[in-house]
């Protein structure tokens, strides 16, 4: 037979099992999202509903260059990110087996044999017997194709669950990014937190020897006691010991970000600055009901969802017969040493179908653990878009209050340090005592070292709130993995 009769015939074969696959019956059911109850708008800020949400580089409107670099190292090296890169890559090839079998399975073969035998043979006259040889070569070829119809949509059922699954891993990346760089931006802000409240310290600590040194002056002057001095002298022992503290958190923050960044804490050179010096971008958290498309999380558990479902269908397809398609179109010729003759042309068709008549109540087993595991990720989706709502409303009160202790604890400073420039010369005209002039300095370096945590803790609220909403990103910003169906042939 001709390559172009067998390249027809395996066309015609594969031309009939596409045309098959189309026409594959749905058993159902067919995927609804869960009914949601949604609130018209969030209890914090009612009035946010026509606000614009933040962009996909959210971290740039912070105006720090080094956040910047940082997070671009970030999304490049990120061991966690590109472990979910590759659970990606992993998805779609599984995506690829999947939708395999809605084609025609096709072989090419071949096969060769040689056999020779001998004998003696006798003749009338000869005065000895002669050996003789016969040698035989067979040679086979041909193509043959296999295809399962699937009448039910069984194999359907299965593709589908797998490029649900595919899109799962794209929503887990992106939720494991979103998570790694608010981790960075977090790590970073601490960082400069530190240096504020160590810089706050050094001021202090000046100050407190600057005093002492004042103290000591009256103590030769006769104007001061022994007591004065020691009492100031522990204060400023008390701040000295406290710089180590804060220098080790600063270098353990600073060493966090190799792991977030992939880099060895060796490699990290950005230096902090202050917070003093970063923006606060504006960003609100528009209605509850887009929420649902700008979280990652909670895509990533509707897209678990629709799989379920999809393994609902292929559990319960496979209560019906199994239908397979097998054909093949090949050549066989043999060749005698002594002989040659015509070549073979070998066709066959086969059709059968399988239905399982006692499995022990496996198929049953199995659909049910199907439709107990849907619902199991039918609550579990739920959950998340109320941990959803929750994470946004938590961010807006945590930044409003945040926002309201910051302004309070700035007053404080400027009312503590209008007191402590009085009692500094009021000391050194020897107008106050020095127990006096202990209280107000204490009271000046804690609402300092209060301020910083306040600002602190008003960046983070803000981080918090940018990461309930998603980040910026948006349901549309994910490819979907296109299907295989026709993958190689096409």
């Amino acid at each position: 037979m001709s390559v172009g009769r067998l390249r027809v015939a395996v066309l015609a074969c594969l031309g009939f099992g596409a045309v098959a696959a189309l026409c594959g019956c749905d058993l159902g059911p067919n995927y609804k999202q869960p009914g949601l109850e949604l609130p018209a708008a969030y209890k914090a800020t009612p009035e946010s509903a026509n606000a614009a949400w933040p962009s996909t580089d959210w971290w740039r409107g912070f105006g720090s260059p080094e956040l910047d670099q940082l997070i671009a190292d970030t999304h490049a090296y990120n061991f966690d990110i590109q472990a979910a890169i590759a659970r990606v890559r992993q998805a779609d090839a599984q995506v690829r087996i999947s939708g395999a079998p809605l084609l025609p399975t096709v072989d090419a073969n071949g096969q060769y044999s040689w056999e020779r035998a001998g004998f003696t043979r006798s003749s009338a006259g000869a005065r000895s017997g002669g050996k003789r040889y016969i040698e035989t070569r067979n040679y086979n070829t041909g193509l043959s194709a296999s295809y399962e119809v699937d009448l039910w949509g069984r194999i359907h059922a299965q593709q589908e669950s797998a490029e649900a699954s595919a899109l799962a891993s794209r929503f887990d990346q992106e939720t494991v990014a979103l998570t790694v760089v608010t981790s960075v931006a977090s790590t970073w802000f601490q960082a400069l937190a530190f240096k504020d409240r160590l810089d706050v310290l050094e001021r202090n600590l000046r100050d407190a020897r600057a005093i002492l040194s004042a103290i000591q002056g009256r103590l030769d002057a006769g104007t001061a006691s022994q007591l004065d001095v020691a009492q100031q002298a522990s204060l400023v022992q008390g701040l000295e010991a406290n710089v180590p503290v804060f220098r080790s958190e600063l270098e353990q923050q600073l060493n966090g970000l190799g792991i977030l960044t992939g880099k060895p804490p060796e490699a990290i050179t950005a230096q902090p600055g202050t917070l003093t010096k970063l923006s606060l971008p504006p960003v609100d958290a528009g209605i509850p009901s887009e929420l649902l498309a700008r979280r990652p999380d909670v895509q990533f558990a509707e897209a678990q969802l629709i799989a379920a479902n999809a393994n609902i269908k292929f559990a319960r397809a496979n209560f019906f017969p199994q239908i397979s398609l097998t054909g093949s179109e090949g050549l066989e010729s043999t060749a005698l040493s002594m002989l040659t003759g015509p070549g073979s042309m070998l066709t066959t068709f086969t059709a059968s179908v399988v239905q399982t008549v006692f499995d022990n109540g496996l198929k049953g087993g199995q659909y049910d653990l199907t439709k107990a595991q849907y619902e199991e990720l039918v609550a579990v989706y739920r959950k998340s878009v109320v941990q959803a709502l929750t994470d946004v409303e938590d961010a807006l009160v945590a930044y409003k209050y945040a926002t309201q202790q910051e302004s309070l604890e700035q007053v404080a400073v400027n009312t503590a340090q209008q007191a402590a420039d009085i009692a500094r010369a009021q000391l050194a005209a020897g107008t106050i005592d020095i127990v006096t002039s202990l209280q107000v300095q204490t009271t000046l370096f804690g609402d300092l070292d209060l301020l910083v945590q306040a600002r602190l803790a008003r960046f983070q609220a803000l981080l918090s709130l940018y990461k309930a909403l998603g980040g910026g990103w948006t349901k549309g910003d994910v490819t979907i993995p296109p299907s295989t169906i026709f993958h190689g042939i096409l």
